[in-house]
Formats: structure tokens, C-alpha cells, sequence
């Protein structure tokens, strides 16, 4: 992958595994949050039902890659529905957290994973999901981490920030927060765009708003 892929992907395991990993685990949680934060929470809860939409609901026999699990609320639920998952995320803080959590009847179903989410070692595997986990990176690095998700799955369903003047206007709301409350970047992409970069590959599935939470939900095919 470009060295530039590496140094973002740096940069966010620092936060996630140094910073906000207790801000994540209470936010993926039925602990009691900010306003900003219960919109976040909520506009995730339903991005995700969305992504799972895009697969079967009977996932037996079915093996998927969930790119980026973080706390696992994803990882269950691909668990749940038959699937033999493979969690993996760069922050081994929230891999921590995912396994906790997973009830015990689906552990036989999980393989969690500490490391990159395009390591070829984590293959081969029906589907990927990638939710939020590509919103820090350019539209080249992108598009290189698709073609190795991609390489033999049937579809890779991911996230990316949608580029418009109301987003970039909460963006820069977002900065007047404590540095500790704030993730790395994010980069908006304008789906033309990122869609050349890939190939002409990528298919809309829809966008989910709610509050301090806006993302697209996109779908790539090899």
C-alpha cells in the first residue's frame, strides 16, 4: 500500500487505541452520552443495519470480513446470522473490548484479528464490510484498499464521508471540541470522484444522516 495509506492508518490506531478507547466503548454502549454523541450513535446504529441489508439475511456457510470491527456490534450480528466472521481491526484496545462483549454461544463463529484490514493472511472470505474504517483516507488509497478487500469476495459494502457544504460546516464545528474528543480527519470524497479512482466499480446503496453522523454507504465489485 502507498506510504501514505501507513501513516494514516498510524494515525489512527494511536486514537483509537491510545486515546479515545473508553470515549468508543461508551459510545457503542447503552451508557449515557452527549446529544452530539447520541446522534452519532444512533446515525451508526442505522448505517449498519443498512450494510447488513446488502448481504443475505441467511449468512450459513458464509464467510465475511468485518474490516474495521472496532467494539464487534457488527461482528455479532454477522455472527448471529450464521456467518464464520473474521474481526479484524488496527486497535487491539477495541479488539479487547469486541470479544468481551460477543455472547459466548457465537465465539465458536469469531476470529478476531490484530493488525491491517488488507493483510492477504485474513482470506479468502465471501463478503467484506468496512464500516467507517475508510473515512481518514484518500480517494488512491481507497481505492487501493478495495482491490485488496475485493480480490475474491462477492462485494465489499463500506462507508465513506460524503463531500457537501453542511458537512464541512458541522466538520468545522467539530474542531472547536477538545482535541481528545476528535478523530483523526476525515475525507470527504464526491462520489465522481472516488468512482474514477476505482475503476467505475463502486454502486451507490444509500446515505444516512442523523445530526453529527452523515455517511454514504457504498458498494464495490471487482
Amino acid at each position: 500500500m502507498p506510504s501514505d495509506y501507513a501513516q494514516t492508518r498510524d494515525r489512527v490506531e494511536t486514537y483509537f487505541d491510545q486515546t479515545a478507547t473508553q470515549t468508543w466503548e461508551r459510545l457503542t454502549s447503552d451508557a449515557p452520552v452527549s446529544r452530539v454523541r447520541q446522534t452519532v450513535r444512533a446515525g451508526r446504529d442505522k448505517m449498519r443495519a443498512l450494510m447488513l441489508a446488502q448481504l443475505p439475511r441467511d449468512l450459513q456457510g458464509a464467510r465475511v470480513l468485518d474490516a474495521g470491527c472496532g467494539a464487534g456490534q457488527m461482528t455479532a450480528e454477522l455472527a448471529a446470522r450464521g456467518a464464520e466472521v473474521v474481526a479484524v481491526d488496527i486497535s487491539p484496545a477495541l479488539l479487547q473490548i469486541a470479544a468481551r462483549r460477543l455472547p459466548a454461544e457465537l465465539a465458536s463463529r469469531v476470529r478476531f484479528v490484530a493488525g491491517d484490514m488488507t493483510d492477504a493472511s485474513l482470506g479468502p472470505y465471501d463478503f467484506a464490510l468496512a464500516m467507517d474504517s475508510l473515512i481518514y483516507y484518500t480517494a488512491a488509497d481507497i481505492s487501493g484498499v478495495l482491490a485488496r478487500l475485493g480480490a475474491g469476495a462477492q462485494k465489499v459494502v463500506f462507508t465513506v464521508a460524503p463531500a457537501s457544504p453542511l458537512l464541512s460546516l458541522a466538520w468545522n464545528a467539530g474542531k472547536l471540541f477538545p482535541s481528545a474528543d476528535r478523530a483523526p480527519t476525515m475525507q470527504p470524497h464526491k462520489f465522481s470522484r472516488l468512482q474514477a479512482a476505482c475503476g467505475g466499480r463502486l454502486a451507490r446503496v444509500g446515505r444516512i444522516s442523523a445530526g453529527f453522523y452523515t455517511s454514504d454507504c457504498l458498494e464495490y465489485r471487482a
